[in-house]
């Protein structure tokens, strides 16, 4: 499941903000039916995984982790809480609690912004400014790929 696609919104009085049609029919492609919630590790902005993905993701964690070991348990503790398993209303709308959208900073206006198999949720305000100091997405990308020996292959 990928999704793609960078989508503004505006939340109501309530928390409630419309998921952009094009996700919701990959969601429905794919038989999807939760969503969980969760604030971002890294970042300053919400994170909504259809379950599956949150599924996965957990196990993977799980599956990585010693459950007798006390500081591991802590990073599995902390990674599950908060997490909001999510349903769509009739609409076609997410209801975000105020800690939540607090937490991530968001006001009124939000943009949805596809990252693979999950959705961020952030801020206009918080987004625009990480577009507007960004690096050049080229340099980096070279950084990272442009490495290549004599073979034309990259190295490492």
């Amino acid at each position: 499941m990928r999704f793609i696609g960078d989508y503004p919104a505006k939340t109501d009085a309530k928390g409630r903000v419309f998921l952009p049609a094009a996700f919701r029919k990959t969601l429905e492609a794919m038989g999807e039916q939760g969503l969980v919630l969760r604030q971002d590790m890294f970042q300053k902005c919400l994170v909504l995984y259809p379950k599956s993905v949150w599924e996965a993701d957990l196990e993977e964690l799980k599956g990585s982790l010693n459950k007798w070991n006390r500081q591991q348990q802590n990073i599995l503790r902390e990674f599950v809480l908060g997490a909001d398993e999510i349903e769509l209303d009739a609409q076609g709308r997410l209801l975000i609690s105020k800690k939540k959208l607090q937490d991530a900073g968001i006001e009124n206006e939000v943009r949805f912004l596809a990252i693979d198999d999950r959705i961020e949720i952030w801020s206009k305000q918080a987004l625009e400014e990480i577009e507007k100091n960004a690096a050049s997405l080229g340099d980096e990308l070279e950084a990272l790929l442009g490495q290549t020996g004599a073979s034309g292959m990259r190295t490492i």
